[in-house]
């Protein structure tokens, strides 16, 4: 552990990476410590800000690249150079060697590359942070893709894992930052990132995607090809298409960039809404355009190795959260937060719904081009302060993934305006899980439980029935045990009341004479305080 992070920091050091924070905005004491930092001594060199970022995230390892993929596609919060080298972590990861990559196969396999390809490309297609893909042909002649896991990739992980265990424990004894729930957030993210390096989550993922989108117009997903998948390898059809970053491309093609804008929107909502299986890792190196009808633009989506579901109770939540926005209710927004638990029930509605609607206010009725999720999400969480909100670790995934949404939109078509896109959908889907037909296909899926308890309705309710008298006895009969219980106490009190009186006056019998000497040498007061003590004892 300390190993790793003394590596860390000679990164930090070796890329000066201090000298992208601007010191102006830091309290005058941290502006001392960087300026008399050992970090000085180093030079910065001919690279960019940007490439140095870039190659410090590469060196740190996959964590800190798929950190990078992340802020890669908010290029509205960064300058332009360094968004353009955070953009080259998406696939342009340094490959590791072509004959490492050729043996693991093998020994995953269990076979040749000959016996299992009939050809084999060496030469890597893309590398990224946890694995590396090599173009194959079978030898039915269908051309696949061949994804294989970094070795020695699960040891740097688990380092990095328990750095943030650390780092997360630290903030917990921050009261602002036990809000935001940093174990729980860390341990979320350790497992959706350790599914990464099992391939058959990912095959797996793919082939439900697939089936959820079969035949659709809006998102082609390649087919599996399972007799060559394992843990470390997975073999997958081969698909060709405009990477979706690519807008000079798309362009050149043809593509209608404001439907392939709002089709992308789409895709994201019934994921989330109708299947509740959604692609959460949706950064441009994994989406790309199909070359067919560039007038009706069909997306193609791969790497399903992270993905994310809610329970039927965050789904009814969330629509009834993006309902209250879209229609500026934030009475509603307040009271949902509430009721969900999610703020003190002490809250008050009124004051919540205020703070909110201070935040939310200037970005509704605005294209996209013209709102920042990040900023919205900032200004929430400081109104969230206030009222002592904690994030939900389960939706973790789905705020990535919404923010990954607004960045591909940002690069598509910038004038489009996300709340008039999704507002339709979502009250077509509440109307549906509300309505008649939402009923009707509750009691679809819930018939064949229905039918098997049905014949034991009358026994359950005979037993239902017996319980209930049984405890109504049981409580009638715990109420007079108590009622003895209660006398008999009494009783004893009195008693030892008595026996009480019965030796104080026997001890003065035997005092009497000393006493009566004491008390004729006192003055009243103190004859009246130990009267009054004397009555106090016998009473008690």
């Amino acid at each position: 552990m300390s190993l790793r992070l003394l590596w860390i920091l000679w990164i930090i050091t070796r890329f000066r990476l201090d000298t992208l924070i601007p010191l102006e905005r830091l309290p005058w004491w941290l502006r001392v410590v960087f300026v008399l930092s050992p970090l000085r001594v180093f030079p910065v060199g001919r690279r960019s800000r940007g490439e140095r970022l870039r190659l410090a995230m590469e060196a740190l390892g996959p964590i800190f690249v798929k950190f990078g993929q992340m802020l890669s596609t908010r290029r509205d919060l960064f300058p332009e150079d360094i968004a353009d080298e955070l953009r080259r972590l998406q696939d342009q990861v340094p490959p590791f060697p072509g004959d490492a990559a050729a043996a693991l196969v093998e020994e995953e396999l269990e076979m040749t590359l000959t016996e299992a390809f009939a050809e084999f490309d060496a030469q890597p297609l893309a590398s990224a942070s946890v694995a590396q893909v090599h173009a194959a042909r079978l030898h039915s002649g269908a051309d696949v893709v061949v994804k294989i896991i970094r070795p020695g990739i699960e040891r740097v992980m688990r380092q990095d894992m328990a750095l943030l265990y650390r780092v997360a424990r630290l903030l917990q004894m921050i009261p602002e930052a036990r809000r935001l729930r940093p174990v729980e957030v860390v341990s979320d993210y350790e497992a959706t990132l350790f599914d990464e390096l099992d391939l058959r989550k990912e095959a797996a993922n793919t082939s439900q995607l697939r089936r959820n989108f079969k035949d659709s117009p809006l998102l082609y997903v390649p087919t599996i090809h399972w007799p060559l998948t394992h843990r470390r390898v997975m073999v997958q059809e081969r698909i060709r298409g405009v990477p979706v970053a690519d807008i000079v491309g798309l362009k050149a093609q043809g593509t209608d960039l404001k439907r392939l804008a709002e089709r992308g929107v789409e895709i994201f909502f019934t994921q989330v809404f109708r299947d509740n299986f959604f692609h959460a890792d949706m950064h441009p190196g994994n989406i790309f355009v199909s070359h067919e009808t560039p007038g009706d633009p069909q997306y193609i989506a791969i790497d399903c190795g992270i993905v994310g579901s809610l329970t039927r109770e965050d789904q009814d939540y969330l629509a009834r959260n993006l309902l209250a926005f879209f229609h500026q209710d934030y009475y509603e927004v307040a009271v949902l937060h509430i009721e969900s638990g999610w703020v003190g029930e002490g809250t008050r509605a009124n004051e919540f719904a205020s703070a909110i609607r201070a935040v939310c206010e200037p970005i509704l009725e605005k294209p996209l081009k013209d709102i920042s999720f990040g900023q919205v999400l900032l200004g929430l969480f400081q109104t969230a302060r206030r009222f002592n909100m904690e994030v939900q670790p389960q939706l973790v995934l789905l705020q990535k993934t919404l923010l990954n949404i607004e960045g591909l939109g940002r690069q598509l078509y910038p004038d489009l305006d996300l709340w008039s896109t999704a507002k339709p959908y979502i009250e077509r889907w509440m109307k549906e899980r509300a309505g008649p037909r939402g009923l009707w296909d509750s009691l679809r899926r819930q018939a064949p439980e229905l039918t098997r308890q049905l014949p034991e309705l009358p026994v359950l309710a005979h037993q239902a029935l017996g319980r209930a008298e049984s405890d109504y006895r049981l409580r009638r009969e715990q109420n007079e045990a108590i009622q003895t219980i209660r006398k008999q106490l009494g009783h004893t009190a009195r008693g030892t009341r008595r026996i009480r009186v019965g030796l104080l006056l026997l001890a003065l019998a035997l005092a009497w004479q000393p006493l009566m000497t004491w008390a004729s040498g006192q003055p009243w007061p103190v004859l009246a305080a130990a009267a009054l003590g004397v009555l106090l004892l016998a009473w008690h």
